[in-house]
């Protein structure tokens, strides 16, 4: 159990750092260009991340450590369950959630922490942010439909192979589940645990809902009109999930409704004059909600410690890994330490050092979900290969070099090491073959 004397200097030096990477004014510190960009990237992070995507993602897994039993997470993703059923729910589950390689970590650690076997807990971990429908969408579009397609299929199919070979490697866990999780009947629990997955379901509505957002402006299709107008009515759709996620926590874990009432007040407030800047009575609620749970005993507050208890872990490794890409890297079209010409002469072609580089360069690099698309556009015309752009699709999205930081804490050095070699070789070899492809169909025609 966290008390407020253990849980206030580390929360106290977050918020600090957190506040700075979001309010310092870069531009008119006396530092050079090249260290500037380490702090762009950790305030672009903190702007358009934190708040709407990695806050809630915090709390999903710590919803998931605390409501979902063990027996559950055994039964459908442990070592003893069923591949077929466990492999198809990480994929799935994964893939719905449309977010970015940083984003996912909290809901990894989550389900990792709560018995999910090794292969099903790193095909969640690849799919949440490789099969991503709207960067499917925006990659079909803007790319093309060749391209859209063939990232589709071997993205999915990418995360189940991932996590076979995963389970392969390291046999010690593919025991049988004890027999205290072997059963398929878990009695009295099905109704709790129907509801931790209707809660948990919701928080994943809101997580994706706060952070739909208009594609570019890129055909005039009904799919993309019927992307800009969920976009558009975006915070309507996430207050009403909210709703019904408050009347869940009332009925089922007996929060006080009174209370909850009191503790959504100035977001409410908020959102109604500052209507320009969602965030705010977002983080509001958010905020109201923390304090109700830290003042609530039982389930409620063992919630909000196992939140904290990821955040706390997750949080700092993933500042220090962002603010050093953007000091290796830059952002787009800026320059960090390596020269981005560089990157762009080395990938000129389709053979194996070219289509290798971008898988290697996708891997350290951060992209936040659905920005790998523009950057690729960019970066085939200036005369990026196919095979290595197809790499780059399938390593950048997936993996970065905070998320590995991250993947080091929860698995360890070694399974870290495999899990993310596996990534670039699978996607050196898919780009290798459509660039062998494509290349063989241009002289041909």
């Amino acid at each position: 159990m966290n008390t407020l004397k253990t849980t206030l200097l580390p929360l106290s030096l977050m918020l600090t750092a957190f506040g700075l990477a979001l309010f310092v004014p870069i531009d008119k510190l006396p530092i050079p260009s090249v260290l500037a960009e380490a702090f762009y990237m950790l305030q672009d992070y903190a702007q358009a991340h934190v708040l709407l995507c990695l806050l809630p993602a915090f709390f999903i897994a710590g919803a998931i450590s605390t409501f979902i039993q063990k027996e559950t997470v055994m039964k459908y993703l442990g070592p003893g369950a069923k591949k077929s059923i466990s492999y198809l729910v990480s994929s799935i589950s994964g893939g719905v959630l449309a977010v970015c390689s940083c984003t996912i970590l909290p809901m990894f650690s989550g389900i990792r922490s709560m018995g999910a076997g090794l292969g099903p807990a790193t095909t969640f971990l690849y799919a949440g942010p490789s099969i991503n429908i709207t960067a499917i969408v925006l990659t079909t579009r803007v790319l093309g439909f060749e391209i859209g397609i063939v990232r589709t299929i071997s993205a999915i199919v990418f995360s189940i192979v991932i996590g076979i070979i995963m389970q392969a490697i390291f046999k010690e866990e593919t025991k049988p589940a004890p027999a205290m999780f072997a059963s398929n009947q878990l009695g009295a629990s099905d109704d709790s645990a129907g509801r931790a997955a209707k809660m948990i379901g919701m928080m994943i509505l809101i997580l994706i809902f706060a952070g739909l957002s208009a594609p570019c402006d890129v055909g005039d299709t009904q799919l993309l009109r019927t992307m800009i107008f969920m976009a558009g009515i975006k915070w309507y759709l996430t207050v009403g999930a909210s709703i019904v996620l408050f009347w869940m926590l009332v009925n089922w874990i007996k929060i006080n409704l009174r209370l909850l009432i009191i503790s959504m007040i100035p977001a409410a407030a908020v959102g109604l004059f500052f209507e320009t800047n969602p965030q705010l009575p977002f983080t509001l609620a958010i905020t109201g909600l923390s304090l109700l749970l830290w003042r609530t005993k039982g389930m409620a507050g063992q919630w909000l410690d196992s939140t904290w208890n990821f955040a706390k872990d997750i949080v700092p490794l993933l500042f220090w890994g962002i603010t050093v890409a953007g000091l290796l890297l830059g952002r787009p079209g800026h320059q960090g330490l390596m020269p981005e010409g560089w990157i762009a002469a080395a990938v000129g072609n389709n053979g194996f050092l070219s289509t290798f580089t971008a898988s290697v360069v996708g891997a350290f690099t951060y992209f936040s979900s659905c920005t790998e698309v523009p950057i690729l556009q960019g970066l085939l015309g200036n005369g990026m290969a196919k095979g290595p752009a197809l790499a780059l699709l399938l390593a950048g999205p997936a993996l970065s070099l905070p998320n590995m930081l991250v993947i080091r804490k929860v698995l360890g050095n070694q399974k870290t090491v495999v899990y993310v070699s596996l990534v670039i070789l699978m996607s050196t070899v898919c780009g290798l073959l459509y660039g062998a492809f494509f290349t063989s169909q241009v002289l041909g025609g």
